[in-house]
């Protein structure tokens, strides 16, 4: 028990302390997807469009507003510098399931959820 104890903690140590995180996200038809809805630093992120519809991506800092909206289309892949405490929003406006790959640079202790 404790050898596995001390594997989880290990590996949960490298995982927290590494600034990179890699994901295929998943947004159903009508949905967005929100990174970063919380207090943290800057960070970036290199998001490809891997469904078949645009989507939307823009930024929204935690205290209210909305800014720097992009359309990304199908196949195309953007980079977004990600201002402290500022979430991104990826919204997808189609009626099937949207697929993003994303690359998180910087500050990774970001909240993420889904939003309709």
């Amino acid at each position: 028990m404790k050898k596995v104890l001390i594997a989880f903690t290990s590996v949960a140590f490298i995982g927290t302390s590494c600034s990179t995180l890699r994901s295929t996200t998943y947004i159903k038809a009508q949905e967005s997807f929100v990174l970063g809805n919380n207090e943290h630093g800057q960070f970036s992120v290199k998001l490809k469009n891997a469904s078949t519809s645009n989507i939307e991506v823009w930024e929204a800092p935690i205290g209210g507003g909305r800014h720097s909206q992009v359309i990304v289309k199908p196949n195309e892949t953007v980079k977004v510098s990600v201002d402290k405490n500022t979430a991104l929003r990826i919204e997808n406006k189609a009626n099937d399931q949207a697929a993003v790959e994303l690359l998180v640079k910087g500050d990774t202790g970001l909240s993420m959820g889904y939003k309709k």
